[in-house]
């Protein structure tokens, strides 16, 4: 049959990132508390497309992915690149895998156990090396200073997350990355609290006010900290609770 993708195109304009976007894929992850995890995965991957292309067959794309079924993880991510790039002589390939993560977590006051769910990520970019990448968006709770200082009784708080994507090299386990700047606010969230894990909590916040400033600048100093992060990006978002936006603070270093 005619290979339309392969025609030659004249407009001489390469592009940068061609692939398909939220295919959704079971894969199976290394758990550092009971060996693997299974999760479904959305999934990007893309490579680059020279000029003289008019396009690419999308359908590879799954058939490599296909290749790896059951072998997603973090240690594998490399050969999947180097296969796609193989496929579509291309000069550039990237993957992207988002999928929740449980963890077991004990609550503070009461010690019983309960799974709680996190966004996370894995992403490998190729082009003359392989870069791995984790990401993980982790909520929290902070009480406002400003406000603590300011009111006779109590003090507003909210929701916060902080999203995390961190270029490592070795061995760096999703719950470690998680635990790491899951203490950087107020307080952590837990899937189950009784009443004296409540009092816990939020007694506990009320004594440990956080800007968002202050999280992404205690993430930093974490993450700065760990030889095995070799650059990071930081996002911290607070859904104001008394205010008609959300507070922001951001902060990248390395690639």
């Amino acid at each position: 049959m005619r290979d339309v993708q392969r025609e030659n195109d004249d407009r001489c304009i390469p592009i940068d990132k061609v692939g398909v976007r939220n295919l959704s894929y079971p894969i199976l992850l290394r758990d550092k508390a009971h060996e693997f995890q299974h999760t479904i995965a959305r999934v990007n991957m893309y490579v680059n497309l020279p000029h003289n292309f008019r396009g690419t067959h999308m359908s590879r794309f799954v058939e490599i992915l296909n290749e790896y079924r059951g072998e997603i993880a973090i240690q594998n991510i490399g050969k999947i690149l180097h296969r796609m790039k193989e496929v579509f002589d291309a000069e550039s390939a990237h993957v992207e895998l988002f999928f929740p993560y449980f963890i077991e977590k004990q609550a503070p006051a009461s010690n019983l156990k309960s799974l709680m769910g996190y966004n996370c990520g894995i992403i490998g970019r190729l082009k003359d090396k392989v870069k791995l990448y984790l990401w993980v968006e982790v909520p929290v709770n902070t009480v406002c200073p400003c406000s603590k200082e300011i009111s006779e009784k109590g003090a507003h708080n909210q929701r916060t997350y902080i999203r995390v994507r961190v270029h490592f090299r070795g061995l760096l386990w999703i719950e470690d990355l998680i635990r790491m700047v899951e203490d950087c606010a107020s307080t952590p969230v837990y899937a189950l609290l009784k009443r004296e894990d409540e009092k816990y909590v939020t007694e506990w916040a009320y004594e440990h006010p956080s800007f968002v400033e202050d999280v992404a600048r205690n993430v930093a100093v974490k993450l700065n900290n760990d030889g095995r992060v070799l650059g990071y990006e930081i996002e911290v978002e607070s859904l104001e609770s008394i205010h008609n936006h959300n507070a922001y603070a951001y902060i990248k270093r390395g690639g």
